[in-house]
């Protein structure tokens, strides 16, 4: 990155998958968001956006949402405006998490899942979950903010195993190799 770069702006990120099979419980994919203080990168999100919720200050909003995977293309889309967050936050961490509702679900129970992470019209990320298939939910994106202010973008899918609420409280954990 040179001297007079900005960084990320805005950043989308995609969610598919195709519906459940004909008398199968629906499979329903959430994306969620956590931010993370300057003053506490690896510590507890300060907050999380995920369905029915949109960060405090409007830059980080989900435009959609399924419960079903019936949608055309992708069936749940969250922007991030990391031009507009507050110096305070250091990091944001993306997940998908597989509501577990009458059974418990895999991303190899999910048909067809899939991700991509865009700014603008450049593809950052694209993911279909095959590392993570035993996981019921996955960490799919890390955005760091440089010395100089500046957002990156650092790619990997991290699976975990657990229930939604507890992966959103340890989500934001350093990862090791």
């Amino acid at each position: 990155m040179n001297g007079l770069s900005k960084g990320m702006r805005k950043v989308e990120v995609a969610l598919r998958w195709d519906p459940s099979p004909a008398g199968a419980p629906a499979a329903d994919l959430d994306l969620v968001a956590g931010t993370y203080a300057a003053d506490d990168p690896y510590g507890a999100p300060v907050y999380l956006v995920h369905f029915d919720s949109r960060s405090p200050d409007g830059t980080i909003y989900l435009n959609r949402d399924s419960k079903d995977g019936k949608g055309f293309g992708f069936d749940e889309i969250m922007m991030l405006e990391l031009e507009r967050l507050d110096d305070r936050y250091a990091r944001v961490v993306v997940g998908v998490a597989i509501q577990q509702r009458a059974e418990d679900r895999t991303f190899a129970d999910v048909s067809a899942p899939g991700l991509r992470i865009r700014e603008g019209y450049t593809d950052l990320a694209t993911e279909d979950f095959g590392g993570v298939l035993g996981a019921t939910a996955a960490t799919v994106a890390e955005f760091v903010r440089d010395e100089t202010g500046a957002w990156e973008f650092r790619a990997g899918v991290h699976g975990f195993d657990g229930d939604p609420a507890t992966f959103t409280r340890v989500m934001g954990a350093a990862h090791r190799p």
